[in-house]
């Protein structure tokens, strides 16, 4: 595990687990051809090695008799399952009122497909294996709840135009990126924006950048390079994220501007 956060739970699911099985007098393979896995996954997943699926732990717990006590951890492995820089940002994000953010070189990941976020994932070096892959792609559709949140928190991005135009994943991909774009635009509470290529000003030369308003009345900041992904919370770098989203968002097309460049775009994919 990449974090002693999501280790911990690991260690105690699978210290859970074995608890069970040996009060139960089953030995490994025993129990996992009773739940339907193998010998190894089982040990793995007593030795927090491997990540137990939902199924994983539902069969566990009704093989074993544990009354609900395995199958409650489902939770807190599908959390452990996500990288830890996805977990705070979904934190900070469960905290939003409002939220901007400006993505210049791919679609922002609260606005992914899963199959634009799978194939910006695949493309990674050094290469992340399959379950690292759908470990990412799973952490980030999770974090798309913040759409559907109640009170609903206003939401702005700015796409830069290329990010209309690379087809990560292929033409089929980009076409239902576009498409799934447009649809998220029809939201009430939020308004996507492009930054058109031809612009002369461009506040936002210096990267993405993401700011927020906590429920706290608190403001923060994001970023992130190519090794690191940082929280600004010093009020004053806060300032000049806020000042610079704010020429962001006034440099490009209005979010009606932008809907129909976004339609323009997709009629040219057809």
């Amino acid at each position: 595990m990449e974090d002693e956060e999501a280790a911990a739970v690991l260690r105690a699911v699978g210290r859970q687990i074995k608890v069970w099985r040996e009060a139960a007098g089953m030995r490994q393979a025993e129990f996992g051809a009773a739940i339907g896995y193998g010998e190894e996954m089982v040990s793995s997943v007593e030795r927090a090695r491997r990540i137990p699926k939902p199924d994983f732990l539902d069969k566990a717990d009704e093989v074993l008799g544990a009354g609900g006590k395995l199958s409650v951890m489902k939770e807190d492995v599908e959390k452990a399952r996500y990288p830890k820089n996805a977990r705070d940002l979904g934190k900070l994000e469960e905290e939003a009122v409002e939220l901007g953010a400006y993505a210049g070189l791919n679609m922002h990941g609260l606005l992914q497909t899963p199959e634009y976020a799978r194939a910006l994932y695949a493309m990674r070096q050094p290469a992340f294996t399959e379950d690292e892959i759908e470990r990412h792609v799973a952490a980030r559709m999770a974090r798309q709840c913040i759409f559907e949140r109640t009170p609903l928190p206003l939401l702005t991005f700015v796409q830069e135009e290329v990010t209309l135009r690379r087809p990560i994943g292929g033409r089929m991909v980009l076409r239902r990126q576009l498409e799934h774009l447009l649809k998220m635009g029809e939201l009430r509470h939020v308004e996507i924006q492009v930054m058109p290529t031809d612009r002369e000003d461009h506040a936002g030369m210096m990267g993405p950048l993401r700011v927020l308003k906590l429920r706290s009345g608190k403001s923060l900041g994001h970023s992130e390079g190519q090794l690191l992904s940082r929280v600004i919370s010093e009020p004053r770098d806060v300032q000049i994220l806020e000042m610079r989203y704010g020429m962001i968002r006034a440099q490009a097309l209005s979010p009606r501007e932008s809907r129909a460049f976004i339609e323009k775009v997709l009629g040219e994919e057809t």
